[in-house]
């Protein structure tokens, strides 16, 4: 565990000097992901709650504006350069297993899990913080966090250093953590660009 954190208090120190990689624009009628009706939790996070209740919790919500961001994009960076990439099938022999990134390293809902735990302990309110299934740009299964700040969603996510607004990622957004209720699912339905709904 030591050599990581000192992997990403290094990562941290380095951001600091270049600047984190982010994307941040005004807020615009579309800078939110539109939720929608309550859908199934992923079946992977069927015990995300029991396992980790910071997963699932709610708080006050705090101001989230730039700086938060800034805070967001060197956790994503250190986090991305700490945690070795492993599958689920390699890692457990199951297809679907959530759970915090384990020294042989993690997959794409280990890495969210791990960025949420980091910026909880930051003191961003976790219902800011939201874990989203989305299909990437090659249309294959895929988690990332979400940071809904008051400028916007942005997503924190293993494939690239930036932090970016969710409507640039080029995913198309399934479903997410309830904003309102971390514990619920909601559907999203929508293409960075276009709603996938109608």
């Amino acid at each position: 565990m030591r050599p990581i954190l000192t992997l990403i208090a290094a990562a941290a120190t380095l951001l600091s000097f270049t600047g984190p990689a982010l994307a941040i624009e005004a807020v615009g009628k579309d800078a939110f992901l539109p939720v929608q009706q309550a859908a199934p939790a992923p079946p992977g996070a069927a015990g995300l709650c029991r396992d980790y209740d910071w997963a699932c919790a709610r708080g006050p919500l705090t101001p989230a504006g730039a700086d938060v961001l800034k805070i967001a994009a060197q956790v994503n960076s250190a986090a991305n350069a700490a945690i070795r990439p492993i599958s689920d099938q390699r890692q457990f022999a199951v297809v679907e297993h959530w759970s915090l990134p384990t020294a042989r390293g993690g997959d794409c809902e280990d890495y969210a899990l791990y960025k949420k735990r980091a910026l909880v302990a930051q003191g961003i309110a976790p219902n800011r913080l939201l874990i989203a299934v989305v299909l990437d740009r090659k249309r294959q299964p895929h988690a990332v966090l979400v940071l809904r700040s008051d400028l916007g969603d942005f997503v924190l996510d293993n494939m690239t250093r930036r932090v970016l607004p969710w409507q640039k990622t080029g995913y198309a957004f399934l479903r997410m953590q309830d904003p309102k209720n971390p514990a619920r699912w909601v559907s999203v339905l929508v293409q960075a660009g276009a709603d996938l709904s109608s």
